[in-house]
């Protein structure tokens, strides 16, 4: 063990840290709600509906005394809000602590809302983790798939539907005597993993964790358990996160990474 490693997780557990209290971060998610005609959004103020002209994002009427401003601008009638994508998403405000985004998906846009100051974030006290061990550098297989392949991702308010997810090759993990192969999705460019093993609902959180990687031009993947990290719903009960396959579902312990997000009171802050 280096102390550079040490000092490199250390900044990178800071970071995560600082994210999950940042003005959108984990922590201030309050409410997701999409947006199929016009209506009002809980913790929002304003009427919101999806844009009569057919462009991605939504549009708000307000009047000045709802304290509105996209992109700084103060709303006084109405105001086209666009969504994260190929361009900047509008910057929405409803009060020093409380703003919002817009993100697309199924079954079109919705707007979310983030309070600095929601329970979560003021219950929060830290991330707790393992302790920093090169043991858990593991290197794996890259096997690539020509086209990729589909693979269903259960999301844990899904009601066991399945999202599908391309998975551009196979992880192929020797450990201990046995293989095993593992299924990542891309995400931006790196690949995601998503898995869970048989600390999962025991040291750490009964979800899963998340894992990013990236191929190397070798043929091989570095899977550094180290940096696996909880996945949103994890700090904020409004997210939906995929959920491990079954060839994700490790039959060992992994003691890396993070293991629970923890309470001022010194629980848990969601008890499973």
């Amino acid at each position: 063990m280096t102390e550079e490693a040490v000092a490199r997780y250390a900044t990178f557990a800071e970071r995560r840290h600082q994210a999950a209290l940042s003005p959108q971060g984990s922590l201030a998610l309050v409410n997701t709600q999409w947006v199929t005609d016009e209506q009002t959004v809980w913790a929002a103020p304003g009427v919101w509906a999806p844009r009569p002209d057919g462009e991605p994002g939504l549009m708000v009427k307000a009047v000045a005394s709802d304290s509105i401003t996209v992109d700084g601008v103060l709303v006084d009638g109405e105001a086209s809000v666009s969504p994260k994508g190929d361009k900047p998403a509008s910057e929405v405000r409803f009060s020093d602590t409380v703003s919002a985004t817009v993100i697309a998906g199924e079954p079109g846009f919705a707007l979310r809302v983030f309070d600095q100051q929601s329970d979560d974030a003021t219950g929060f006290s830290h991330i707790d983790r393992y302790d920093y061990n090169p043991d858990w550098v593991l290197n794996a297989a890259w096997r690539e798939i020509p086209g990729g392949s589909i693979v269903g991702f259960e999301h844990l308010k899904d009601d066991g539907n399945a999202r599908d997810e391309v998975v551009p090759g196979d992880i192929v993990l020797e450990f201990e005597g046995e293989s095993y192969t593992l299924s990542a999705f891309k995400a931006g460019t790196a690949l995601q993993l998503v898995f869970a093993d048989t600390t999962s609902g025991v040291e750490t959180y009964s979800v899963g964790r998340f894992l990013f990687c990236a191929p190397q031009p070798d043929g091989t993947i570095t899977l550094d358990f180290n940096y696996a990290i909880l996945p949103p719903c994890a700090f904020s009960y409004q997210y939906n996160c995929p959920l491990p396959p079954a060839n994700n579902r490790l039959p060992f312990p992994i003691r890396a990474g993070e293991k629970q997000v923890m309470a001022t009171s010194g629980g848990l802050l969601h008890p499973e």
